[in-house]
C-alpha cells in the first residue's frame, strides 16, 4: 500500500521543541511577554505598525469585522473561492456576506465584479489573496476610497506574499490583515492568527475585541470618578471574547518566523519544479502569476481542462498516495447559505467552473525531492491514461 503524500505538512524542529518547553517550565503559559514578542516580530516582518495575536484566523477576522463596525443591515464582499471563515464571519456581525466573482486565472476576487456587487449597505470588502497569489489590492483599495469602504484583507494563505514591493501584512492597501496559524500554513502556531493593521484606533479596539471588551488602560476608562483606582480596576467597554493565543503557541511562532524565508523558499522551489515538469501535459491549467506579485505558495492548484475528468483523475491520483484536495467549494453553495440566502448554482460562473475542475497537489517544506518526483510521476501517469 502507498504512503499517502498529505497536500500540507507542518515542519517542526528541534528549536520550535526547544522555544515550547522553554515556555512550559517558564512562569507564563498565557498573557505572558512571548505574546508581544511576537507581534513586534511579525510588525517587523511584514512593516505594519501594530499585531494583534489571536486563538485562530477565524477569530482574526471575526474581531476585524467588529473592529470595522460591521453590524444587522450591513453587507461585506468577498470570495466564493474560499474557506467558509472569509463569509462567516460577517454573518457572526449580523451582516451579510456578498459573493463577487473570480478572475480565471489567479483565482483571486475580481475588482470588477466587486463594482458590480456594491449596495449602498456594503460596509466591508474582504479580498481573499488565494493560494498565497496577492489580489490586485491597488485596484481594490481604489474601489474602497472612491466608495468609502474598509479593506481586510484575508491572508491565511499568504504570509511572505509580496504585492508591488510590499509584502502582504504591511496594510499598505487595506485597513486589516488576518493571517492564520494552522498546520498547513506555512508557519505554525497550532492553532493561532493574527490581525495587523497600520490604525492605532481599530489596534485599540482589537486588543479589547480579544480580551473579553476589557481594557485596564486608564486613558480609556469610561466611568467617572474610576481613573484614580487601584492597579486591580478594568473595564469591560464592549462584548469581547476569549481570544486570547497562549505563550506556548507564540514561542512556536517567533520559532517559526524565523524560519519563514526558508519555508518560503522550499514551497518557491516546489512549485517551480511543478510548473517546468507538468508544463508539458495539454490536459492541465497551471496556476497563473500576475507580474505584480510574488506569491506564498500555500497551495498549488491546477485544474483540468475537461470538468468530466476531475473525479476519476482525483481518486486514481489517491490512490496512487497523493493527497491531493480541492480548494474551494464556492462558499454559497454549501447547504447552510443556499438554504438561508436562498442561493442558486449560477451566482458567480468562473468561481463554480473553476470549483468542477480544480485539484490541490501536495506542497509543503519538508516534501523531499523523491516525494516531488513522485507526484510530477504520478500526475503525469495519470493523464496519460485519458488520452
Amino acid at each position: 500500500m502507498n504512503k499517502m503524500i498529505s497536500y500540507g505538512h507542518q515542519y517542526i524542529d528541534r528549536d520550535d521543541i526547544d522555544a515550547v518547553i522553554k515556555v512550559l517550565k517558564s512562569d507564563y503559559l498565557t498573557q505572558g511577554p512571548s505574546i508581544p514578542e511576537f507581534e513586534d516580530m511579525l510588525c517587523r516582518y511584514t512593516g505594519a505598525r501594530y499585531a494583534v495575536a489571536v486563538s485562530s484566523g477565524t477569530a482574526a477576522l471575526h474581531i476585524s469585522c467588529l473592529a470595522a463596525g460591521l453590524r444587522s443591515g450591513d453587507e461585506a464582499i468577498t470570495s466564493p473561492v474560499t474557506f467558509t471563515a472569509s463569509a462567516n464571519c460577517v454573518l457572526y456581525c449580523g451582516a451579510i456576506p456578498i459573493f463577487a466573482d473570480i478572475q480565471s486565472d489567479t483565482v483571486n476576487i475580481d475588482p470588477e465584479e466587486i463594482e458590480k456587487k456594491i449596495s449602498r449597505s456594503t460596509k466591508v470588502l474582504i479580498p481573499v489573496h488565494f493560494a498565497g497569489h496577492p489580489c490586485d489590492m491597488k485596484e481594490i483599495n481604489k474601489i474602497a476610497r472612491k466608495k468609502k469602504l474598509l479593506v481586510i484583507e484575508d491572508a491565511a494563505h499568504a504570509i511572505g506574499s509580496v504585492y508591488r514591493g510590499s509584502r502582504i501584512g504591511s496594510c499598505k492597501y487595506s485597513d486589516m490583515t488576518i493571517f492564520s496559524f494552522h498546520p498547513v500554513k506555512t508557519i505554525t502556531t497550532g492553532e493561532g492568527g493574527a490581525v495587523l493593521t497600520n490604525r492605532r484606533d481599530l489596534y485599540e479596539k482589537l486588543l479589547m475585541l480579544r480580551n473579553h471588551g476589557i481594557t485596564k488602560d486608564k486613558s480609556h476608562f469610561l466611568s467617572r470618578g474610576f481613573h484614580s483606582a487601584g492597579s486591580w480596576y478594568y473595564e469591560m467597554q464592549c462584548l469581547g471574547f476569549n481570544y486570547r493565543i497562549t505563550d506556548i503557541q507564540c514561542a512556536l511562532g517567533i520559532s517559526q518566523l524565523k524560519k519563514l524565508d526558508k519555508f518560503l523558499k522550499r514551497r518557491r522551489e516546489v512549485a517551480s519544479l511543478y510548473t517546468k515538469k507538468l508544463s508539458t501535459i495539454d490536459e492541465i491549467i497551471l496556476p497563473a502569476k500576475r507580474d505584480y506579485a510574488a506569491s506564498a505558495w500555500h497551495i498549488y492548484c491546477i485544474t483540468v481542462k475537461k470538468a468530466s475528468e476531475r473525479k476519476r483523475i482525483f481518486e486514481e491520483l489517491q490512490i496512487s498516495g497523493i493527497g491531493v484536495q480541492v480548494h474551494y467549494i464556492p462558499v454559497y453553495l454549501h447547504p447552510y447559505y443556499r438554504g438561508k440566502f436562498k442561493y442558486d448554482p449560477g451566482l458567480c460562473p468562473m468561481a463554480e467552473d473553476y470549483y468542477s475542475k480544480a485539484i490541490t497537489l501536495p506542497l509543503y517544506p519538508s516534501m523531499t525531492r523523491k516525494q516531488v518526483n513522485k507526484v510530477i510521476n504520478v500526475v503525469k501517469s495519470v493523464f496519460r491514461k485519458t488520452r
